[in-house]
């Protein structure tokens, strides 16, 4: 079994200055690179085919597994009697992401994306309201990341209510159920990105009814894809938001099937933020060499929570631009970044589940 340091989960999420940040990660990231080199025979071979010491490389210095790879390899640091779970992307674009599993793994996925949320959301769970369909966590086979983000962020609300019914349309009669009984209180919302402006936002628009949330946080994610061939920007989802909502406080999230637990969530001046156990790299699409901060280039993910599965290094297909480090005006330290979108001709990956 992997021994990650004393204390290192009991770091303060957003807490820790740069220089002890990044020793933390160099020297864990190294020792996940050894694991994984031992127990994978695919990730053995993708080492040995650019040999490197990765026993003394900085975590930046690390192998990024492109994201891709999930679809094409069987990419596994454990035993299959040993498997807990298998999470998959959802696959509507192509072939899924296979993600496994052991029970310590998910334990610690579930640990930190609770650590995560609660330095946004607080301690006291609130009525929720879900934009989906509840069916989405029901079905059968592995579990999608869809259904998983539904699963995982449902532990922070209580009085569960999904606004959609099970042809994925809204129910409007349950909805305004919701909000005669909780208007009122503080409420977390939550759904991927293009379900909420689709199915939620533009639905309401087209019965013409708002509501007057007193007190709302809304969380979302998975992609900006489709919203973009819609020409639907972050400020135009979020004026819509408050304009049908009320007073909302909206924050996107970036996240991944292969790195489930891990996400970055946009504080109130618009940053995606790195918490103290993941970084994130900007890489040049030409020859993959590290940019500075302000240079936009593909975006690689690093995470101390993969143990089951080579996922701690991961080069995504994503573009995006890395703005600091310690001093966003938030007041929260570490990275802070925004997505751009895919890369040109890039295979969708289709990680969020998105509906069509």
């Amino acid at each position: 079994m992997f021994s990650y340091p004393p204390e290192l989960f009991d770091l303060p999420v957003y807490g820790l200055p740069s220089t002890q940040k990044q020793a933390i990660l160099n020297r864990v990231m190294s020792q996940l690179s050894q694991h994984h080199y031992q127990h994978c025979e695919a990730y053995r071979r993708l080492l040995d085919s650019r040999p490197f010491d990765f026993a003394s490389a900085a975590h930046t210095e690390q192998f990024p597994v492109a994201a891709r790879l999930f679809k094409d390899l069987a990419l596994t640091s454990i035993q299959s009697n040993d498997v807990f779970r298998q999470m998959r992307s959802s696959g509507t674009s192509g072939q899924a992401s296979k993600i496994t599993l052991d029970g310590e793994s998910a334990k610690r996925q579930s640990q930190v994306l609770v650590k995560i949320l609660q330095s946004w959301l607080g301690k006291q769970r609130r009525p929720m309201l879900l934009i989906d369909a509840p069916s989405t966590v029901k079905k059968a086979g592995a579990m999608t990341a869809r259904a998983a983000g539904l699963q995982g962020l449902s532990f922070f609300g209580r009085h569960h209510c999904y606004a959609l019914n099970e042809n994925m349309e809204l129910d409007i009669e349950k909805v305004r159920d919701f909000f005669s009984k909780y208007g009122k209180q503080p409420v977390l919302i939550f759904g991927f990105t293009f379900i909420v402006w689709q199915t939620f936002i533009q639905a309401l628009a087209q019965l013409n009814i708002n509501f007057d949330f007193a007190d709302a946080i809304l969380i979302h994610g998975g992609g900006w894809k489709k919203m973009q061939d819609q020409a639907v920007t972050d400020e135009i989802f979020k004026a819509s938001i408050y304009k049908t909502l009320g007073n909302v406080s909206v924050h996107d999230y970036y996240g991944m099937v292969e790195q489930t637990g891990t996400i970055y969530m946009q504080c109130e001046k618009g940053f995606l933020h790195t918490p103290v156990w993941s970084d994130v790299l900007i890489r040049s699409p030409q020859d993959l060499s590290l940019l500075e901060h302000g240079e936009a280039g593909l975006i690689q993910v690093n995470s101390v929570l993969p143990t089951s599965y080579p996922g701690h290094c991961i080069l995504t297909e994503d573009l995006g631009t890395v703005f600091g480090e310690d001093d966003c005006e938030c007041g929260r330290l570490g990275k802070y970044f925004k997505v751009h979108g895919r890369v040109p001709k890039a295979q969708v990956k289709g990680c969020s589940d998105t509906f069509s």
